[in-house]
């Protein structure tokens, strides 16, 4: 058969080039059966082999820790991880080339792409791309706090954050919230239970200067399976400086405005059954008349009362302290009347030419208040934002 195929190839050579054509057709028949080129080989595959963790698809994956990139055989050269809209995330391969991690966590519910390149011994590249998805959180913590974007607040503003559920990771919250003044004042959180946090710096902040309140607490695991609700930015001013300090035993208040510009008012402050708390307090809302009924405060010695038109009230703890107008005393810098607030003297229905009505008038949240030389205990540092009676080495 094979002797046919080739007088069949040659017998059409011959219609074409009579016998040189015969000629050239044993000589391609010849050519063909004694081939001598290589054969085609299969390229070189790399050695390294790259690893993704999460696996391509992957979802609900962890924003911290649910992200590597490793290689066997060989050594990274690229990694390369993106979410949705082309941002980049921050990472560093290791110092041995075998494992790339980011920077930071991931961010939660959001899609990212990674594209990683390895080399093994010879130079021969291996290339991996994948895309997975981390979890979106079931279960948030609600945050709120005092504070109100680009308000203006006395130095002794304290920022009290509060939490809907409890907090069980609480070193991650406070990573997560960071609060610093243009002056380079930087505030520390301090615990008080598990659903508040309290930050405040080591002195009072400086006046006129701008304080950011940072959030970046979506990513953050606040207690199993609860994630933070809140990134943004919260900034606040603090105003002028104003202090002041009342003298139990003296009944007298002391205004300091700074610059050496001081005055001193006549107060009267808790009688001997219900004594003023002692320690520094901040005034947290201002209210120009408001109620006062001994049956809204615990512990109340001696005859109960109801004043239902108080003017000029400054509450400074959650128990109940005031500083306020008062129109029914005349105790002011002879003697100590009240139950545990402090009176300025004042008239019925608020009067702005009074003492206690010109001091409601020049002051503002976060002004700060000391109370001393009282027979009361020292207030507790979480009754109201009363944070600046703990010293710094315990805060």
């Amino acid at each position: 058969m094979g002797g046919a195929l080739l007088l069949g190839t040659a017998a059409c050579n011959d219609d074409n080039g009579g016998s040189n054509g015969s000629a050239d057709a044993k000589a391609t028949a010849g050519g063909g059966s004694s081939a001598s080129a290589p054969a085609d080989t299969a390229p070189k595959t790399s050695a390294a082999r790259l690893t993704v963790t999460p696996a391509d698809g992957a979802t609900d994956v962890q924003p911290k820790d649910g992200l590597q990139v490793a290689v066997a055989g060989g050594k990274l050269t690229t990694v390369t991880v993106t979410d949705k809209n082309g941002k980049a995330v921050d990472g560093k391969v290791s110092g041995d080339g075998l494992s790339w991690k980011p920077s930071g966590q991931l961010t939660v519910g959001t899609s990212y792409t990674v594209s990683a390149q390895a080399v093994d011994a010879e130079g021969l590249v291996s290339a991996s791309t994948s895309t997975f998805t981390t979890l979106t959180p079931a279960k948030t913590a609600g945050t709120s706090d005092n504070i109100a974007d680009n308000g203006t607040y006395g130095v002794g503003m304290i920022v009290s954050v509060t939490f809907a559920k409890p907090i069980k990771n609480k070193d991650a919250v406070l990573a997560g919230i960071t609060v610093t003044s243009s002056d380079g004042k930087t505030a520390k959180g301090h615990w008080f239970g598990d659903k508040r946090v309290d930050f405040r710096p080591e002195d009072f902040w400086t006046p006129n200067s701008k304080v950011t309140v940072k959030y970046r607490l979506k990513n953050v695991e606040v207690a199993p399976g609860v994630y933070g609700d809140v990134d943004k930015d919260e900034p606040f001013g603090i105003g002028r400086y104003q202090v002041s300090t009342v003298d139990a035993a003296a009944h007298t208040m002391t205004v300091d405005h700074g610059g050496g510009k001081t005055e001193t008012l006549p107060i009267t402050a808790g009688n001997d059954d219900n004594p003023s708390w002692n320690g520094t307090m901040v005034i947290y809302s201002k209210e120009v008349v408001t109620r006062m009924n001994s049956a809204t405060v615990a512990n109340v010695k001696g005859a109960e009362y109801d004043v239902q038109d108080v003017p000029h009230a400054m509450r400074l703890t959650r128990s109940g302290t005031y500083v306020h107008g008062n129109y029914w005393s005349s105790a002011f810098g002879k003697t100590n009347a009240s139950h545990g607030c402090v009176g300025l003297a004042d008239a019925k229905g608020g009067s702005d030419t009074s003492n206690g009505g010109k001091f409601f008038k020049s002051s503002m949240i976060g002004d700060v208040v000391k109370i001393k030389n009282s027979k009361g205990k020292t207030v507790d540092a979480d009754n109201g934002l009363s944070g600046w009676t703990v010293p710094w080495s315990k805060w």
